[in-house]
């Protein structure tokens, strides 16, 4: 019996401090991976509430062969996703008026930062998943694959896409130069 096992086991009795622990175990990585897709704290909070409401729901049906951070990181990319698609049918509230801008001079790398997160909050859904999942959050590519559904080689696909993206808008914006095409190899009888 594994350690996720265990677990899950004990959380399946009932018992609040295993509840507790599985909580505990994931939360950091459910909030960074919500927060991430999301790109607002408060609806993250909102998700991961309702990941772990989900996790409780389904931990019975959860298949003890497989890893338990796979299973849950699923959960939370697919409550993301339905989060984003009700987003898009209602209103923005208007609640940052408080906020106001912050006028510390910036050094390149803070605009570098600032460009790079526009940037991947720029990308398709699909290729913000995975970027986020591998770059930001160290998951093979396979824990990326069963967490968004898709086999390794689309996760590949959608990676290599989603770092050409970011390139060329990094090229556009001017903070990274465009690298010159490699000079071609002579061809028979050209000096080099």
């Amino acid at each position: 019996m594994t350690a996720d096992d265990a677990l899950v086991r004990r959380c399946l009795t009932g018992d609040p401090a295993s509840c507790r622990d599985l909580v505990a175990r994931f939360q950091t990585d459910v909030f960074a991976v919500c927060q991430r897709l999301l790109a607002n704290a408060h609806d993250a909070e909102d998700v991961t509430q309702e990941v772990f409401l989900r996790v409780f729901r389904s931990l019975a049906k959860w298949d003890a062969a497989r890893p338990l951070r796979p299973w849950v990181m699923t959960i939370a990319v697919n409550r993301c996703r339905t989060w984003m698609s009700r987003r898009a049918t209602r209103p923005e509230l208007a609640d940052y008026l408080h906020e106001t801008p912050d006028h510390r001079p910036a050094d390149d790398s803070t605009e570098m930062r600032t460009e790079i997160r526009a940037a991947v909050d720029a990308l398709r859904d699909e290729y913000r998943e995975v970027f986020v999942l591998f770059h930001e959050h160290g998951q093979s590519y396979e824990e990326i694959g069963a967490a968004v559904g898709r086999p390794v080689g689309t996760v590949k696909t959608w990676l290599h896409r989603a770092r050409l993206e970011l390139l060329d808008r990094l090229k556009t914006r001017g903070l990274v130069a465009d690298e010159p095409a490699p000079d071609a190899p002579p061809t028979r009888g050209e000096r080099p």
